[in-house]
C-alpha cells in the first residue's frame, strides 16, 4: 500500500490520543521490519496500545487515513505475517490479563496478549490448561496464536488453536467493537434486520457463501478433510458447516465466525480478548520412544506403524538438527538420551509418545510398538524416556528452528516449504519427491515436525545472496505447491500464509476459492486496513526478502575472530528472530533478563541482534567499518552508531544469550566488538574508562587502602563519588585489602606442599584485592585436601575491559597471562580461579581475541582452566579425598548461580560441592540474572532496572527463605547485589565447604 506523503505528521495526532507508548523513530522502525521469516520491511511505526479505548482510537485513525495496521503479538511468524509498512500494533506490552476463569466449565478470557505458557502456569492449581502447543509456547501470545490458528505437537489429540477458541472480542474496520459468538437461529433472525456494519458483514457472508454451488466448490477444492492441519486460506471449510448457512442439516453446529478467525492472521479484525476452551491436566504417565534410524525415509515409514497404537504424539527430528544439538551448549544436557553408534553416523529420531494411566499398560504399549517397528525393520535402537528424559527430547526438537542458525556457511535452511502437509500415508512418497527435486538442484534439506499428523518441516538450504538460490527460493516454493496439490494437501499446517503462500493460493484452491478469499477480505475490511498484503492480494514470495542476491563482498577488520560463525558478518546474521529472549521470569533460565524487566521488544536481545545487523550491513551511507558498501533495502535507512550504542546499552553482557538461544547468539560478545568500533571513531566514556581500569585503581589504592575505604564507605564522600563518575547514589561501593591474596599466600610461611597435587590459583582483579578473605578460605580448602597451591604474579584476567569493549586494552592482558601460564598449565597441573567472570574468560574470549600466534595456545591454556567448584568436584568424582574430612552436622543452603557459570561452565558443580558434607543439603534458586551484571547495577540509568531484574526471582527467594538456611553465590557481583538488594549477607560456595571441614 502507497502511503500518504504527509502521513509521518498526522502520527502526532494520534499520539496524543492515546494512553500507550508510541514510536516512529529510526530504531523502532528497524526493531520491528523483521519477524522470524525470511521478510523484511520498514514500517511506519509502532505503537503499544494500552488499553481498548487506545485500540478504539487507532483502529478509526487509520480508516480515517486508510493506513495499514498490522497487529503483532511475539513476533515469531515463519510467514511474514508481522511485516509490513504499515502501522505496528504491539499487544504484546499490556494486553496480558486473564478474567472470569470458569473452573466448572473449564473456560477463561484471556487478553490477546497473554503467553501461552505463562497461562498454564497460572492454570496449573486448578489443573487445567490451555492444550495447542507451538515449539514456541514459553513466548507465544494466545492472540498470536488465534490469528495463525497455531497448533503443535500435540495436535494429533488437541487438534488447532481454533477447536479451543469459544469467543472473542476486538475491533471492525470502522473502529466499532464487536464481540464474536455462537449465533442461534434467532439471533440470526435479529442480525438479518440490524443495518450496523457488524450485522451487514453476517449478511454478506451469507450471501456470499450459503448458495449449495458455492458449498460444493469449497468441498471439492480444499484440502482433504482428512487432515488435520489445515491453515491455507480463510477457512471457509469450517465456516460453512453450520445450520445458518446450511439449514437443511440441524444436526450442524451454530454460526461462530471465530472458525473464520482464527487462522485469518490479523488481516479481517484486531482481536482484543479470547474465550477459551480449557482441557483438564491428564494424571496419565508419558513415555516417548526415541527411536534411531538411518534414514528419514524409515522416519516417515516408522511413523505408519507407530499411529497404529495411537500415539499422543508423533515426531521427526533429522540428523542436522541432532548434530547440531551436539555442539550447543544449551542442549549438552538433552543429548544425553541419544545412542552415538559410529556404525550408524546418520542420527534421524522418530519420536513416539504415548500416554496411559497405568504404568503397566503404558510399558506393555511401547513393547508392542517397538516390536512392530523391529517387525518392519525400522529403527536400530528404541531407548523408552520418561520423567525428566522425556522432557529432554522434546527440548531438542522444540530449538530445532533456532538451532539451524548453527549451521555454519552462508547458506541456511530456509523457512519457505516448511508448512507443508498431506496425509500421513503420503508423507514418504511425498517427501521423497521433493527430496529429489532438491537434490537435483545440487540443495540439501533440514526436516523435523509433526508427521503423525501428515506435517514435515523441510527446510532447503540456501543462500539467498547468491543469485542462483535466490531463483531457486521460488523455483522450489512453485514445485512444492504443484506437488501440494497432486496430493491434496495444505501448503500451510499451522504458519499460515503471510506473504509467503499467497501467491500459490490459485493453484492450490482454484481462482474461483480465492476469488472468494478476496471478497471476504473486502466485506469485513473495504479499505484494506488490517494488515494488507497477506493470506489474499500478497505481493510475489521472492519480494520483501531480508537478503536479497550480490556481487559485491563486505569486508571487516574486527577484533575478535568469529570462527564459530566464520565471520562477524555471518555473526551478525545468526539471530533468526525466533524470539527465544522474550520468555516472562516465570519460565525457565535467564535469558533475556532485561526484557523480563520491561516486557517490550527493545530491551530484547532480539532487538540488539536486529539494530545491529540491519545498522552494519543495510545503511544508505558507506558503513564506516566496511571497505565496501553494499545496499540492500531502504534508502532512508541512515546509519548510526548512537543508536546501536544506546541499545547496546541495555546488555546486561550476562552470556545468557549464549548458553539459552538456540540459534547462540552470543550478543556479549557482539556488544564488545561494536563498543570498541564505536570507541576507535569517539572517546571511550569516562565511565566506561574507570570501570574499564578499576583493577588498576585498586592496585594504586592499596598504598593508602584506609583512605579509599573511608572515602568508599562514608555517605558524603561516597556520595560525591558516584556523582561524578555516574553511578547510582543508592549503590553501595565495594571496598579493598591493603595486602592482597597473592602477597599474603607468597609471604606466609608453612605452605602445604606436595610433589604430585598441584594447581596454580589464578589472583583475579576482584578476589586479590576485594574478597581476599575468600581467597584464603579458598586456599586453606584445597590444602587440607591435600593440594599444593601455587600463586605468581599475573595480569589481570581483562574482564573489566571486556565488560566495555574495551578490546585492544584486553587483549594485552590476555597476550601477558598465555604467554604467562601456557608452559606451566597442564593437564596435571590445572589453573583454577574463585570469580567466575574472571577464570572463564581464559575459556571464552581469550582464543577468540588473541593473534593467530597465540591463538593454539589459548585453547591448549583454556582445556585446563576451572571454575575452583568444577576442580572440586572433578577431584571428587575421582575419589581424590572423602566425607571423612567434613562435619555430619546438617545445614541448609540455598544457591545462586553466576550467570557465566551458568552459561559457560555448570551450575550443579557448585551445588555438588556443597552436597559433599553428608548432611548439607543445597536448593538452587531458580534460574535468573541477579541484575548486578559487573558495573551495569552500578550505573545510575540501569540502577532500577537491576533492581527489577533482582526481584524477578533472586529477591523473592531470599526474603522467603527459611531462618537456618545460608545464601551463597559464586560471584562479587551477586553478593554485591543481595547485600544492596535484600540486606542479607552470602558467602562463596567455597566459603561453606572450608567451614564445613573437621
Amino acid at each position: 500500500m502507497q502511503l500518504k506523503p504527509n502521513i509521518m505528521s498526522e502520527l502526532d495526532f494520534l499520539w496524543d490520543k492515546i494512553e500507550g507508548e508510541a514510536y516512529e523513530n529510526q530504531t523502532f522502525r528497524i526493531l520491528y521490519a523483521t519477524d522470524a521469516s525470511e521478510y523484511r520491511e520498514i514500517p511506519l511505526g509502532v505503537v503499544y496500545p494500552k488499553n481498548n479505548y487506545d485500540l478504539g482510537a487507532i483502529v478509526q485513525w487509520a480508516a480515517h487515513h486508510k493506513i495499514p495496521l498490522i497487529p503483532r503479538a511475539g513476533g515469531t511468524s515463519l510467514a511474514g505475517q508481522v511485516v509490513g509498512n504499515g502501522l505496528i500494533v504491539d499487544i504484546s506490552k499490556y494486553f496480558k490479563n486473564t478474567y472470569d476463569l470458569d473452573t466448572e466449565n473449564q473456560t477463561i478470557w484471556v487478553q490477546a496478549g497473554v503467553v501461552r505458557d505463562d497461562l498454564n502456569q497460572i492454570l496449573k492449581p486448578d489443573q487445567l490448561f490451555f492444550a495447542p502447543e507451538t515449539s514456541t509456547s514459553n513466548r507465544a501470545c494466545i492472540g498470536g496464536m488465534f490469528g495463525n490458528n497455531s497448533c503443535g505437537g500435540n495436535s494429533l489429540i488437541y487438534g488447532s488453536t481454533r477447536h479451543h477458541v469459544l469467543e472473542a472480542k476486538g475491533f471492525l474496520s470502522d473502529g466499532s467493537f464487536v464481540h464474536f459468538k455462537n449465533i442461534t437461529e434467532e439471533e440470526w433472525s435479529q442480525i438479518s434486520k440490524d443495518s450496523s456494519f457488524e450485522a451487514t458483514i453476517y449478511k454478506s457472508l451469507f450471501n456470499l457463501l450459503h448458495p449449495e454451488k458455492v458449498i460444493v466448490e469449497i468441498n471439492q477444492q480444499f484440502p482433504d478433510s482428512r487432515i488435520r492441519r489445515r491453515n491455507s486460506g480463510y477457512a471457509i471449510d469450517d465456516l460453512v458447516q453450520n445450520r445458518i448457512f446450511q439449514s437443511q442439516n440441524k444436526q450442524l453446529p451454530d454460526l461462530n465466525l471465530c472458525q473464520l478467525i482464527a487462522g485469518s492472521e490479523g488481516t479481517l479484525t484486531l482481536i482484543t480478548d479470547i474465550k477459551i476452551k480449557l482441557t483438564p491436566i491428564s494424571n496419565d504417565v508419558k513415555a516417548v520412544i526415541g527411536v534411531h534410524c538411518d534414514s528419514i525415509s524409515d522416519v516417515l515409514h516408522g511413523n505408519l506403524i507407530a499411529l497404529n497404537f495411537q500415539p499422543t504424539a508423533v515426531e521427526l527430528i533429522d540428523h542436522t538438527i541432532i548434530q547440531l544439538s551436539l555442539e550447543n551448549q544449551s542442549q549438552k544436557e538433552n543429548v544425553s538420551v541419544l545412542t552415538l553408534d559410529p556404525n550408524h553416523p546418520e542420527i534421524h529420531i522418530l519420536a513416539i509418545e504415548f500416554s496411559e494411566k497405568d504404568p503397566d499398560l503404558l510399558q506393555k504399549k511401547c513393547d508392542t510398538c517397538i516390536e512392530a517397528l523391529k517387525l518392519g525393520q525400522i529403527g536400530y535402537s528404541y531407548p523408552i524416556l520418561q520423567g525428566r528424559d522425556l522432557n529432554k527430547i522434546w527440548k531438542i526438537r522444540k530449538a530445532g528452528l533456532g538451532i539451524m542458525s548453527n549451521l555454519k556457511g552462508d547458506a541456511k535452511p530456509k523457512s519457505f516449504v516448511e508448512d507443508s502437509v498431506v496425509l500421513p500415508e503420503q508423507l514418504p512418497s511425498y517427501f521423497a519427491e521433493f527430496e529429489s527435486i532438491c537434490k537435483n538442484h545440487g540443495i540439501k534439506m533440514v526436516a523435523y515436525g509433526h508427521i503423525s499428523t501428515g506435517e514435515i518441516h523441510k527446510k532447503p538450504i540456501l543462500d539467498i545472496q547468491n543469485p542462483q538460490h535466490f531463483k531457486l527460493f521460488h523455483e522450489l516454493a512453485l514445485a512444492d505447491a504443484h506437488l501440494v496439490k497432486k496430493y491434496h494437501g495444505s501448503l500451510s499446517g499451522e504458519h499460515g500464509d503471510g506473504r509467503l503462500r499467497g501467491e500459490f493460493l490459485p493453484l492450490l484452491l482454484g481462482k474461483k476459492i480465492v476469488s472468494l478469499f478476496q471478497e471476504i477480505k473486502t466485506i469485513f475490511d473495504p479499505d484494506s486496513i488490517f494488515n494488507p498484503g497477506k493470506i489474499v492480494n500478497t505481493p510475489r514470495m521472492d519480494q520483501f526478502l531480508r537478503e536479497t542476491p550480490s556481487s559485491e563482498t563486505i569486508v571487516y577488520n574486527t577484533y575478535f575472530h568469529f570462527p564459530e560463525t566464520d565471520g562477524w558478518i555471518n555473526a551478525l546474521k545468526k539471530c533468526c528472530n525466533s524470539g527465544d529472549c522474550r520468555k516472562s521470569a516465570s519460565q525457565d533460565g535467564t535469558l533475556c533478563p532485561s526484557f523480563q524487566a520491561q516486557n517490550e521488544e527493545y530491551f530484547s536481545t532480539r532487538a540488539r541482534a536486529n539494530l545491529l545487523r540491519e545498522m552494519i550491513l543495510n545503511t544508505r551511507n558507506r558503513n564506516p567499518y566496511s571497505f565496501a558498501n553494499l545496499i540492500q533495502h531502504d534508502s532512508d535507512l541512515v546509519y548510526s552508531d548512537q543508536e546501536i550504542y544506546d541499545i547496546l546499552s541495555w546488555c546486561l553482557a550476562c552470556k545468557a544469550c549464549k548458553d539459552e538461544c538456540p540459534s547462540q547468539v552470543d550478543m556479549t560478545k557482539l556488544r564488545a566488538e561494536f563498543l570498541q568500533h564505536y570507541y576507535d571513531r569517539h572517546r571511550i566514556p569516562f565511565r566506561s574508562w574507570i570501570i574499564g581500569h578499576y583493577p588498576l585503581f585498586n592496585e594504586w589504592a592499596s598504598y593508602f587502602s584506609g583512605l579509599y575505604n573511608f572515602i568508599m564507605t562514608q555517605k558524603w564522600s561516597s556520595k560525591i563519588l558516584k556523582k561524578m563518575v555516574g553511578f547510582a547514589s543508592q549503590r553501595s561501593l565495594p571496598t579493598i585489602h591493603k595486602r592482597s591474596l597473592l602477597q599474603w599466600h607468597n609471604q606466609r610461611e608453612n605452605r602445604f606442599q606436595s610433589h604430585d597435587r598441584k594447581v596454580y590459583l589464578f589472583p583475579d582483579e576482584f578476589t586479590n584485592r576485594n574478597d581476599v578473605e575468600i581467597g584464603k578460605k579458598g586456599i586453606y580448602l584445597l590444602e587440607k585436601l591435600g593440594y599444593e597451591v601455587i600463586m605468581i604474579s599475573s595480569s589481570f584476567s581483562g574482564r573489566t575491559y571486556l565488560s566495555k569493549g574495551m578490546l585492544k586494552q584486553a587483549r594485552r592482558y590476555a597476550e601477558k597471562n598465555v604467554a604467562i601460564y601456557k608452559e606451566l598449565i597442564s593437564e596435571k597441573i590445572p589453573l583454577i580461579g574463585i570469580e567466575p567472570s574472571a577464570i572463564l574468560t581464559f575459556r571464552d574470549e581469550y582464543p577468540d581475541l588473541l593473534s593467530e600466534k597465540l591463538q593454539l595456545e589459548a585453547q591448549k591454556l583454556a582445556q585446563n582452566c576451572f571454575l575452583i567448584d568444577e576442580f572440586i568436584m572433578k577431584e571428587w568424582e575421582l575419589k581424590k579425598f572423602d566425607t571423612s574430612l567434613f562435619t555430619d552436622t546438617p545445614k541448609k543452603i540455598l544457591f545462586h548461580a553466576h550467570c557465566y557459570q551458568k552459561a559457560l561452565s555448570d551450575k550443579t558443580s557448585s551445588v555438588n560441592m556443597m552436597e559433599i558434607p553428608k548432611n548439607y543439603t543445597v536448593k538452587l534458586i531458580e534460574d535468573g540474572c541477579c541484575g548486578m551484571a559487573g558495573s551495569f547495577g552500578f550505573e545510575k540509568e540501569h540502577f532500577e532496572m537491576s533492581q527489577k531484574i533482582g526481584s524477578l526471582k533472586l529477591f523473592p527467594a531470599i526474603e522467603n527463605k527459611k531462618p537456618d538456611e545460608i545464601i551463597t553465590a559464586c560471584g562479587t557481583s551477586c553478593r554485591h547485589q543481595i547485600k544492596d538488594g535484600t540486606g542479607e549477607i552470602s558467602y562463596h560456595p567455597i566459603e561453606i565447604l572450608f567451614d564445613a571441614l573437621i
